[in-house]
């Protein structure tokens, strides 16, 4: 197997000393797991950071291997690891699609949306840009796993991304979470957390 790809970093797990497994979310073969090496070195640390966009090329001898990974920086993010707000959003987006999507089969609206919702999280200057689009993925995803989604008029506004998504925690824990929803729903809380303050 031999992908090169765009790829949006939703996950990076360190593995052995120096190394790290890595899964990313390509528009064309969905997501994808590899692991790279020196991974924690003083090079590759800023580039593999959640929400960051790398050219990556996977190798394995198998369809069943780890790939390999190697990756270079397209655009990153980086500039926003000071923003908590920002790093909430991030973080559970990036979780999300890691931890609910299989690997290798392409999603290419959920690509295209987690890739606009990374963008206005990145220029709006408050989460009234960007908290509809962060509901408004949740629902799309849900949708495209077969669970269906949300009221769309339910994503005006703040508030009404924040009805929505109480709504989606319930879909999520429910239909894709499963025993896994500990794990995770702590970065959920946070960023629903400081939405809620940001809009106090």
């Amino acid at each position: 197997m031999h992908i090169s790809a765009d790829a949006i970093i939703c996950s990076v797990r360190p593995h052995g000393e120096v190394g790290a497994i890595v899964r990313a979310l390509t528009a064309s073969h969905g997501l994808l797991g590899g692991y790279v090496q020196g991974a924690r070195g003083r090079a590759l640390r800023p580039v593999l950071i959640p929400g960051n966009i790398v050219k990556g090329d996977w190798r394995a001898r198998t369809a069943g291997q780890l790939a390999s990974l190697a990756v270079d920086a397209a655009h990153s993010r980086s500039h926003l690891l000071g923003e908590p707000l920002a790093v909430a959003g991030i973080e559970w987006a990036c979780t999300l699609t890691a931890t609910t999507l299989p690997e290798g089969h392409a999603y290419p609206r959920l690509h295209s949306a987690l890739d606009g919702l990374l963008q206005a999280i990145e220029l709006a200057p408050a989460a009234r840009g960007w908290a509809p689009s962060m509901a408004r993925y949740e629902a799309l995803l849900l949708s495209e796993l077969g669970y269906g989604g949300g009221d769309p008029a339910k994503f005006e506004g703040t508030d009404g991304a924040l009805k929505t998504m109480a709504a989606n925690r319930a879909a999520l824990i429910a239909h894709v979470l499963g025993d896994r929803r500990t794990d995770i729903l702590a970065a959920r809380e946070r960023l629903v957390d400081r939405l809620k303050r940001a809009v106090a």
